[in-house]
């Protein structure tokens, strides 16, 4: 970049603030600024540099070549400033808001195993979690890093493989008492079962029933994983839940856990932008790190019932 002497500092921070959220409204509020004050300051610097640094669309600001090879110069900048401490680590340091939306089961795995973890390795970034009950819009930016249980494949979304966990049928041990021994999967269809509303559905791997037996119909329907969870440790039902969960509740058993068990997947899907940003790249980072360390959780006992 020959132009680096042409503009200041505070267009830099207008430049990675846009770069990192996507949208004119958001990088404003980050900066405590207006959306036309952070549109005047992008225009300046492209004239600067003579570089288109964005796209522009009805999507928001989604970076150009240009722009994304700038995005190394502006953090290194960045650093120099003291906005990130000189001669940090890939976590101290690091500071904004930064997205993460995952599903409702992960969001409470993560609390409970990882976010203290989080909060040593990333002290002065401020972590908004939004549980998904449904899909946010990946096209509007609304979160920086997604955790999704299908691979996003469309668009300027990659998904990489983020970690395996599985899932067996349990009930109530109370439940179970009072009921006839099941001993095999054709005793199924006469259970009470608790599942999703199949319109609500936000991602294929959620249709767990019909995968076990065909002429499985919940008698109890919600949105919410931990609902359904709820609703079988009060002996109400049989309930597919991911071991995870599960297996914490004692007063909940497996269900021929020989013979049924099933494989999801989660996926960590991200702008091919936020790729390029050394906050995002640090908390993928530290995302794959702690699920392999908690990898025998997700999975649960591996041969229950042999």
């Amino acid at each position: 970049m020959n132009s680096m002497t042409q503009f200041n500092w505070d267009d830099i921070q207008f430049f990675l603030a846009l770069a990192r959220d996507g949208q004119l409204s958001g990088a404003a509020r980050q900066l405590g600024s207006s959306h036309v004050t952070v549109a005047r300051r992008i225009d300046r610097l492209e004239a600067a540099l003579r570089q288109r640094l964005f796209e522009r669309s009805a999507r928001g600001y989604e970076l150009t070549a240009s722009g994304r090879r700038l995005v190394e110069t502006a953090e290194r900048m960045e650093e120099a400033s003291g906005s990130i401490i000189p001669g940090a680590g890939p976590g101290p340091g690091l500071t904004g808001n930064l997205r993460l939306a995952v599903p409702e089961g992960f969001s409470n795995f993560f609390s409970e195993h990882m976010l203290a973890a989080f909060t040593a390795r990333f002290p002065d970034l401020s972590l908004e979690l939004i549980t998904l009950t449904q899909v946010i819009s990946l096209s509007r930016r609304e979160a920086d890093l997604t955790v999704t249980l299908d691979p996003v494949t469309r668009g300027a979304y990659r998904s990489e493989p983020l970690a395996d966990y599985r899932l067996r049928i349990y009930a109530a041990k109370s439940y179970l008492a009072a009921q006839d021994p099941i001993r095999s999967r054709a005793d199924l269809p006469a259970h009470r079962f608790l599942g999703y509303i199949e319109e609500m559905l936000f991602a294929t791997g959620l249709d767990y029933l019909g995968e076990v037996h065909p002429a499985l119909r919940p008698g109890f329907k919600s949105s919410s994983i931990y609902s359904q969870m709820i609703a079988a440790r009060q002996g109400i039902g049989l309930c597919i839940l991911p071991c995870y969960m599960a297996e914490a509740c004692p007063d909940l058993v497996p269900v021929l856990p020989g013979e049924i068990t099933l494989k999801r997947n989660y996926w960590l899907t991200c702008h091919r932008d936020a790729r390029q940003m050394r906050r995002e790249r640090a908390v993928i980072g530290f995302l794959m790190e702690e699920i392999r360390r908690h990898a025998a959780l997700l999975m649960g006992p591996a041969a229950l019932g042999g």
